[in-house]
């Protein structure tokens, strides 16, 4: 647990490379869609979104339940760094990670701005409700879940 603290609407005066450790994990909105299984077309680059959630991800809450470990139990997990940044482009459009990065501001539900880590689902931002644990997914079906739920 960093005890790194959060400086006053940090993200309307900070850049992403500029952010302490508690402020890039603050970004974060919650949503969960980082977790979703994706699919990348060979010849066009495109990323495609599934219903296929990493088995860690709790659904009701959105939340990793081992989120310390995650690399090391998911070697493929993603895991945002600052040096990734010109990568984001894969991010949904609605990532606050991908709108730092792009300039953009964030939006009404996020969190930071809502002051209620519930306002993304009840925005229906989030993958509440809406995917299948890889547990329950053979991998050679992923294209099966292919989803266009997600901008």
């Amino acid at each position: 647990m960093t005890t790194e603290k959060l400086a006053e609407k940090f993200w309307q005066h900070k850049t992403l490379e500029q952010m302490n450790a508690a402020e890039w994990e603050a970004l974060c909105d919650g949503c969960a869609k980082c977790c979703l299984h994706k699919l990348e077309d060979e010849d066009t680059g495109e990323v495609h979104y599934t219903k296929v959630a990493c088995r860690y991800m709790d659904d009701d809450s959105c939340q990793c339940t081992v989120y310390q470990e995650r690399n090391t139990l998911v070697p493929e997990c993603v895991w945002l760094k600052l040096e990734d940044i010109p990568l984001f482009h894969w991010l949904p459009s609605t990532c606050a990670y991908r709108l730092m990065a792009e300039g953009k501001p964030l939006y009404d539900w996020h969190p930071l701005i809502s002051g209620d880590p519930q306002t993304v689902i009840e925005a229906g931002v989030s993958i509440k409700g809406r995917v299948l644990s890889d547990a329950n997914v053979h991998p050679d079906g992923m294209q099966e879940h292919i989803i266009k739920w997600i901008e």
